[in-house]
């Protein structure tokens, strides 16, 4: 069995490119999807909601993460309903705050008490995923995101801010916490390894998931070789001499 079959995280696939998720849908490693505002701009989405229910449509029952974007609180429980409505495999992604810093623990608790299937987003802090656990019904299904490869990003190791979000979701075990925004493929083996239900992989990391189990040896030197060849195609020359420099004397 190779590493990748032993791995009990669940790798959901993370963009807004249509073409692109139908083709992922066809892989059984991946068992969601998610995506958000930016990313569907990337992808050049101008009917949010057509694209919602086009991707909740194409692949095959496994949930979708799709998000609102209002800053209103009330707005934002309107939107989720509304999202909540598209198919039986969506989830509602909520921002765990506003553009004005406010906590938006009362769109959690209010979405979550009627059963829909929430996923916090852009959680960066353990501060933010306690207050976030503790607005979820124990009895419906919700994800808490932390975006682990931010925190990385500002020089904090995650694994351990992961694995204590993991000890305070505890207490709602219906909850899953995804490892977001990952920055290499050794995140999906940390992520793995602390117990971490899900991460998002972006199609640049689902694209080196070959290379698990590679020969080192055997890539050294596809390495070396690439070196030279770019090299060579790029015409490089190095003007000098046949002959040995000379020994540089010590200085004190």
């Amino acid at each position: 069995m190779s590493r990748l079959d032993k791995l009990r995280v669940k790798i959901f696939a993370d963009g807004a490119d249509f073409d692109g998720i139908v083709k992922l849908a066809a892989n059984p490693r991946i068992k969601g999807f998610t995506t958000n505002p930016t990313l569907a701009r990337k992808a050049g989405v101008t009917d949010y909601e057509a694209f919602g229910r086009k991707v909740l449509g194409a692949v095959s029952g496994r949930p979708v993460s799709l998000e609102v974007f209002a800053d209103e609180f009330d707005e934002m429980i309107r939107q989720a309903r509304s999202i909540a409505s598209w198919g039986p495999n969506v989830n509602v992604k909520i921002p765990v705050t506003n553009t004005r810093k406010e906590f938006s623990g009362d769109v959690i608790r209010t979405l979550s008490a009627e059963g829909v299937v929430v996923n916090v987003t852009a959680i960066l802090t353990l501060d933010q995923v306690r207050r976030v656990t503790e607005c979820l019904a124990p009895d419906t299904p919700a994800i808490v995101s932390v975006f682990a490869g931010r925190i990385a990003d500002t020089g904090v190791d995650p694994v351990p801010l992961m694995t204590e979000a993991l000890k305070i979701m505890a207490a709602r075990p219906k909850a899953e916490l995804i490892w977001a925004s990952p920055r290499e493929l050794l995140n999906v083996f940390q992520a793995d390894q602390i117990g971490c239900h899900i991460i998002t992989v972006t199609n640049d990391i689902l694209g080196k998931l070959s290379l698990v189990g590679k020969d080192l040896e055997t890539y050294s030197l596809e390495t070396v070789e690439m070196f030279r060849k770019d090299a060579v195609a790029a015409g490089f020359t190095i003007k000098g001499t046949d002959a040995p420099p000379e020994r540089r004397r010590a200085t004190a």
